[in-house]
């Protein structure tokens, strides 16, 4: 696991599986000032994910607050690549409204990953709840060479 400079987040910048961006900018600066376009392509770089990987599955847990889950795709595109894809639609301005401060991102998102050879990507599963996708991988079980005892004679 390999420690962010910024912020002490974890990082994947060095796992070979991923296809995931990294933004050294990130955490930096107030989105409140950057125009609404910027913002909008903020949202690929900033939805927040996490794998881990278990005996039994690779899991991905994705923060997607606000979203439904049928505005979220999941796939398994040739040569093993997990996409999690979706938008997120930007509130309805009122001509009357006085915004003081827009933190929150808005537009299309993207996350891609590479899954290792051991992935059964037949048999993946996601389930969402409370702004939570969490989209499970199983894997192959590991075959433990077989050992045959020789006997010896004389």
């Amino acid at each position: 696991m390999t420690l962010s400079l910024f912020g002490g987040r974890r990082s994947n910048v060095f796992d070979p599986f991923s296809l995931d961006i990294w933004d050294p900018f990130e955490g930096f600066g107030d989105l409140a000032n950057i125009p609404s376009s910027a913002r909008e392509t903020t949202a690929i770089a900033n939805t927040r994910i996490d794998w881990k990987e278990t005996p039994k599955a690779h899991i991905f847990k994705v923060d997607l607050p606000g979203i439904k889950k049928e505005e979220v795709k999941v796939e398994v595109e040739d040569g093993r690549v997990l996409q999690i894809s979706g938008e997120r639609s930007r509130e309805q301005e009122e001509k009357n409204d006085k915004w003081h401060r827009v933190e929150r991102s808005s537009g299309k998102f993207m996350r891609r990953f590479r899954l290792p050879e051991n992935a059964k990507i037949d048999q993946v599963k996601a389930a969402m709840e409370n702004g939570v996708l969490t989209v499970t991988v199983p894997k192959e079980e590991e075959k433990k060479p077989e050992v045959k005892a020789i006997d010896i004679s004389g």
